[in-house]
Formats: C-alpha cells, sequence, structure tokens
C-alpha cells in the first residue's frame, strides 16, 4: 500500500439489476463488483487483470462516477484532504474529473469524426472549470502535445478517418492530458491494437510518466488489462480480479516470481505459454487446467449469491470448504495478499 495515495478505495459494492428484456426475471442481478479496496500512490501505475466480466472495467466506471456505487468509498487525496469522490456533484465532480481522466479501448468511437483534431484536443478546456484560454495558446499547447505523442503538429486540422487505430489511441491520449490530469484511466488501451503498436503504445506511457515526473507533476495511472503479461511489463503493483473480487494483489516483480492463488497461476500459465511479451491473454474458460465444464458452467451463474470462493467451480485445487466459506486475507510478504484457503 503506497504511503502518498492518489486515490483509496475501500469495500466498493455494484451490482446491476437484469429486470429488463424479454428473459429477465424480477430480482435477477450480477455483482459486478463486490468488496473492492485498493489504493492508487501519486506517481504509480496500478494495474487490474482478469478475464472479460471481471469487474476491472465497472471499477474504473466507479472511480469516474459513470457508474453510482451501491457501498463502500472512493477518496480522492488533493494535497492535505481527501475528498468523498461520492458525494461529489456540479462543478466540484467536473473539477474532480479533469484530474481524473479516462481514456477508453476503442480510439474510433470515442473520437468524434466531425472533429478537428484541434477541436477534440481542446473540447474539455471549452467546458472545464479551468477558465477560458487563448485560442493562440491553446492551438500551441495541442500541438506540443501532439508532437509528444508521437505526431505532428501539422495534424491538427486533420480528421480521426484519417489515422491509423494506434494514431487514433496517441490523440485520446494527447486529449486527455490537455487537462493536465493527476490519474490516467487506461481501460484496454492497447488490446484492440497490433502487437507492435502495443509495445509502442505502452513505450509511450512510460515515457509521459517519466518526463512529467522528472518535472514534479504528479501523473498516475490505473491500467485495465486482461493481459498479465502486459501488466507486468507497464504497473508497478497489480490486483487480479476475479468475479468482482480481488483475488491476488503484489507489487508486480513479486506477483511474477510467486503468485499464490490458482487463478492468478492460470492467468500466468497462459501467458508464459506465449513467447510474445504482449500476447497469451487467457480467454473465459479456455484454461487448459482449472476450465469450467459445461456443465457446471450452466448452474454457476453471476446470479447466484457466492457464498465461498468465487473461483472455487474452476480452481483444479478445490475443498469442501471453498464452495461455502469465504477465503480470508492472507499476506504473504509486505503488500502480497492473496484470498484462497489453500
Amino acid at each position: 500500500m503506497s504511503d502518498n495515495p492518489l486515490i483509496s478505495v475501500n469495500n466498493l459494492y455494484k451490482r446491476f439489476n437484469l429486470e429488463a428484456g424479454f428473459f429477465a426475471r424480477q430480482g435477477n442481478y450480477v455483482n459486478a463488483v463486490n468488496s473492492v479496496s485498493f489504493v492508487i500512490g501519486r506517481n504509480e501505475s496500478y494495474g487490474l487483470v482478469g478475464e472479460s466480466g471481471s469487474g476491472k472495467s465497472t471499477t474504473a466506471r466507479l472511480l469516474v462516477k459513470m457508474y453510482e456505487a451501491d457501498s463502500g468509498e472512493i477518496n480522492f487525496h488533493e494535497k492535505d484532504n481527501a475528498v468523498n469522490v461520492r458525494l461529489l456533484k456540479g462543478s466540484s465532480l467536473k473539477s474532480y474529473r479533469e484530474k481524473v481522466k479516462y481514456i477508453f479501448q476503442d480510439p474510433a468511437r470515442s473520437l468524434n469524426p466531425r472533429m478537428s483534431i484541434f477541436e477534440i484536443l481542446c473540447s474539455g478546456i471549452k467546458w472545464s472549470t479551468m477558465g477560458k484560454s487563448d485560442k493562440v495558446q491553446l492551438r500551441k499547447d495541442a500541438a506540443s502535445l501532439l508532437e509528444e505523442v508521437g505526431l505532428s503538429s501539422m495534424d491538427l486540422d486533420r480528421r480521426p478517418s484519417e489515422f491509423s487505430g494506434g494514431q487514433r489511441q496517441r490523440i485520446s491520449i494527447a486529449r486527455a492530458l490537455m487537462m493536465k490530469p493527476h490519474l490516467l484511466i487506461c481501460d484496454e488501451v492497447v488490446s484492440a491494437l497490433d502487437v507492435s503498436v502495443q509495445a509502442q503504445i505502452l513505450k509511450l506511457l512510460l515515457d509521459l510518466k517519466e518526463s512529467r515526473n522528472k518535472t514534479g507533476k504528479d501523473l498516475s495511472f490505473l491500467f485495465i488489462a486482461h493481459n498479465l503479461k502486459v501488466a507486468s511489463y507497464f504497473c508497478d503493483r497489480i490486483a487480479v480480479m476475479y468475479k468482482g473480487e480481488i483475488v491476488e494483489e503484489a507489487d508486480a516483480k513479486s506477483l511474477w516470481k510467486d503468485h499464490y492463488h490458482p487463478y492468478t497461476e492460470l492467468l500466468f500459465s497462459s501467458a508464459i505459454a506465449s513467447s510474445d511479451l504482449l500476447t497469451g491473454s487467457l480467454s473465459d474458460g479456455s484454461t487448459t487446467t482449472g476450465s469450467l465444464p459445461a456443465s457446471d458452467a450452466a448452474s454457476y451463474t453471476d446470479t447466484q449469491v457466492i457464498t465461498g470462493c468465487p473461483f472455487a467451480p474452476r480452481c483444479p485445487h478445490v475443498m469442501e470448504k471453498c464452495k461455502t466459506e469465504k477465503p480470508e486475507i492472507k499476506f504473504h510478504d509486505e503488500g502480497h495478499y492473496s484470498r484462497c484457503h489453500r
């Protein structure tokens, strides 16, 4: 846990009702985030890793109030004050969202095709709490940021459709940085890109963090990924999520060396099976060890209340108490814990 926190999350819960649609039943719901707690330190890259549907993106969207949490605490630490994010409204919420920027997986959908790159980069400034800015200075700032992310200042008047996927993601990063944020939430920002382009974007993010930290500007990351290799390469600390719960958390180097939860073992076995740095992700139920048989999968749904370990139906080491008793936190080393009866 960081001694200099930027954001601290404590016992966060979110469930979604499934009462709409032809096949829905009254009271059916999904526990998307279940008692999640973590801290992101200043100048730290914190990773949330897990399969699709594990609750990573929902957790991130709760942090910026795209979704409202059902319970729990989200505190943003600014100077000597801790702001309760769940209570923010109006201009206070707008000011907070300027400091915590969200970068989406698909830049083609998040960039307005009718706007020029300059208009896209400056779109947040127009409605921000930072006040009016001189258009000439804005253009200089936008041009400087474009060059910093590996594009040309000559691109300011072009449209998003004129760029490749990797270039559009660079534009999304530049747009987020225009607000001078303290935290960038990167939600699967490289998963839709070619492997060679993934490496370039990851290096860009690392360079941006290093350059800003050298000049005394805080820049932290919440990095969401399904690929444990990618997260281990980029992040300082990693939390592994499964069915809305954090099942293991550790320093990235420590987690790579020693991992204790069976689900983390499966993620690593999938990653190590690949020779490339940025491949080897684990898809739902596709593991060769501990995968969920089809007959069990049908009876174990996200809408059920999980009384034991959420990974029990897939775990190759499952014991009887795993099905009925929630595992307690076990600390292995400083900052490294897991939730497993074994």
